[in-house]
């Protein structure tokens, strides 16, 4: 009983590493390039996984500040930010206007739908 226990912590903490080693940055892995590490972390499963914990896992500095928002993809380098504010103004506009117009469509459908469960029962049909 106690080798099984020994043997899924083990299996666990491999696991672990693995997944912690494919979703980790690239720039951030330290002492081998990242399928360094992935072969040794397969090959030598134990000891691999305590390596990688002690020597190549990223530091938390150089896997980047965390989002301080409720939205990470906001934080994202690169992203549109608006300038002009009657442009927004002008997009949201837009947005509210074509959700709208469907809105009012799948009420209209809904409409037909509802007229021909109706007929249906009027005849005498399954519905």
């Amino acid at each position: 009983m106690p080798y099984a226990v020994v043997g899924l912590i083990t299996l666990g903490l491999w696991v672990f590493c693995l997944i912690d080693l494919i979703t980790a940055p690239e720039t951030g892995i330290r002492h081998l390039p990242k399928a360094g590490w992935l072969l040794v972390v397969l090959f030598i499963p134990t000891v691999g996984a305590l390596l990688w914990l002690l020597l190549g896992r990223p530091l938390n500095e150089s896997r980047g500040p965390r989002s301080r928002t409720r939205y990470a993809e906001y934080d994202r380098p690169g992203r549109y930010v608006a300038q002009d504010p009657a442009i927004d103004e002008q997009f949201l506009r837009g947005l509210r206007e074509r959700a709208g117009q469907q809105r009012a469509e799948a009420r209209r459908q809904e409409e037909v739908r509802q007229r021909e469960v109706d007929r249906r029962r009027e005849q005498g049909e399954q519905v």
